[in-house]
């Protein structure tokens, strides 16, 4: 099995010493930086998997770098903020990084938390181990493609962050069917978890806007009172 890289960008030397020692005893390929600049000098040279990245960081902060890798190509992102805050988690989130952790944190939770975040990518790039069948998901002039990670609409690709298109493949295998938030939590697999916690409300809203006529009335991801939501793919009620 290949050796899968992580890059871990932290102004914290104690940390990244930590992280790069602790993740290399558990089978990866580390290296750490401390800022953007050796970040996107370490991304031409290598290839990460994932990159691990503090929000504070002197010069670029995390969020503005986040974008970046985000739009770069496909390489995962696990934010990590001292401040823990649930705005910082939701903007993480809504700037393609997979997923959020609050420092100070058990290196084994965030190991844990890589792991799942490259668990779900096998289960999509493998498709012989994925038991998600069909590959494609049809709904309205929609094409969900579980191969190839990509939403069409009329043959148009529609950019999705990795942590929407979970959510969206969710939907899409349990339609006409009310899903509450702590079930698509417990679905997604890996995401810290919390009672106050409103990024999959966020997600909705975002997935909503690229895939609704009207985002203020939708007909595909509808909201049932109280319960959850629901997913139908003939945008009509079901």
């Amino acid at each position: 099995m290949e050796t899968r890289k992580i890059l871990v960008v932290d102004d914290d030397p104690g940390l990244r010493d930590l992280l790069k020692e602790y993740l290399a005893s558990q089978g990866f390929e580390v290296e750490a930086v401390a800022d953007g600049i050796a970040m996107e000098a370490s991304m031409k040279l290598n290839s990460p998997d994932l990159v691990i990245l503090d929000l504070m960081l002197p010069g670029e902060d995390g969020l503005s770098l986040a974008r970046k890798l985000h739009a770069q190509g496909n390489v995962h992102i696990i934010m990590l903020s001292a401040r823990g805050e649930d705005m910082d988690r939701i903007v993480g989130l809504e700037v393609g990084a997979d997923d959020y952790l609050a420092k100070p944190f058990n290196p084994r939770e965030l190991l844990a938390r890589i792991r799942a975040v490259m668990r779900r990518s096998n289960e999509i790039e493998d498709p012989l181990l994925n038991d998600w069948q069909p590959l494609q998901h049809k709904f309205g002039q929609f094409v969900l493609d579980l191969n190839t990670r990509s939403l069409q609409r009329n043959g148009e690709a529609i950019e999705l962050t990795a942590g929407e298109f979970y959510l969206l493949r969710i939907f899409v295998e349990h339609p006409n069917r009310v899903l509450s938030r702590d079930q698509i939590m417990d679905k997604l697999k890996g995401y810290e978890r919390s009672p106050f916690d409103r990024s999959i409300d966020v997600r909705i809203t975002r997935m909503r806007r690229k895939i609704e006529e009207d985002p203020a009335a939708p007909s595909y991801i509808r909201t049932v009172w109280g319960e959850g939501y629901m997913f139908t793919p003939s945008g009509k009620p079901a």
